[in-house]
């Protein structure tokens, strides 16, 4: 595999590898990371659905974009009505069998949907699986409502690249900087922007190097794991989420991002000051 300083160069496949939707279909229900994830995700969501609702969005149409085998989208359904579109048949039929129904096939950088459909979209470690993450930025403006918000989640730093970046069919890891250009380029303007997952960043990161010293390649690196740790391992990820509505993280295993569609009918300069910067 063919990489440089921020990309994977060398051609993938869209799909993660199709043994890794069974193990995630398995394990993003109990395994600390997806719980921890999904908390912090949760509160992100949580916040935009409120201040959607406070704009006489009353019940927020929301996509999630590369859904997977559907655990984000129960979590998503609780604060308005969610729908799922993902290019893997495989994926989807992990959505079904879970009792999600709302999904359908399709690629990201060419979604089935009409031009301001949605009031949030949200891209949870999917952009870095697309060639060209503008064009699905792009499309994800394209089906928000003027005025509707973004959420991406997106893995951070390439030197922390492991096997789940290659099973996963990776093409790059994100600095907060070059997920700020890649948002820009795309015509959505950026409210708030922090790494996540700092708890974790020295035993991944220490996990990661060992695993290339060694030459380790399990499966999935969902497999590593300690499954009478989950809940307590869970509850630290989770306890980001505070800090997280308080301050932005310097560094972090991921980064997040909320983006807004700039109303067409307005100036783009006077929405509310965010943390984009910090």
């Amino acid at each position: 595999m063919a990489t440089t300083a921020d990309n994977v160069t060398s051609p993938l496949p869209r799909e993660m590898q199709q043994h890794t939707y069974s193990i995630m279909y398995e394990v993003e229900g109990k395994h600390w990371w997806f719980i921890g994830r999904r908390r912090i995700i949760a509160s992100f969501v949580e916040r935009i659905c409120k201040e959607l609702r406070a704009e006489g969005r009353s019940r927020p149409r929301i996509l999630d974009i590369g859904c997977g085998t559907g655990g984000n989208l129960e979590m998503l359904a609780e604060f308005g009505e969610a729908e799922g579109v993902d290019v893997s048949i495989d994926a989807l039929d992990f959505c079904r069998a879970r009792g999600v129904n709302t999904v359908k096939q399709g690629a990201a950088e060419s979604l089935p949907y009409e031009d301001g459909s949605f009031d949030l979209v949200t891209g949870l470690d999917v952009v870095e699986h697309l060639d060209d993450d503008v064009a699905g930025l792009r499309e994800m403006s394209r089906v928000l409502r003027p005025g509707g918000r973004a959420l991406i989640f997106v893995p951070a730093f390439m030197f922390l690249w492991g096997v789940q970046d290659d099973v996963s069919n990776h093409r790059r890891r994100y600095t907060l900087s070059t997920l700020r250009k890649s948002i820009e380029q795309a015509g959505l303007r950026i409210e708030r922007a922090s790494y996540a997952n700092l708890t974790f960043f020295a035993p991944i990161l220490a996990g990661r190097l060992l695993m290339r010293l060694t030459g380790l390649r399990p499966a999935s690196e969902n497999n590593i794991n300690v499954s009478a740790l989950n809940g307590v391992l869970g509850r630290l990820f989770s306890a980001e989420s505070w800090w997280l509505r308080r301050m932005s993280f310097p560094f972090g295993v991921s980064a997040i991002c909320v983006a807004r569609r700039i109303d067409d009918r307005g100036p783009q300069a006077d929405s509310p000051p965010g943390v984009a910067d910090r």
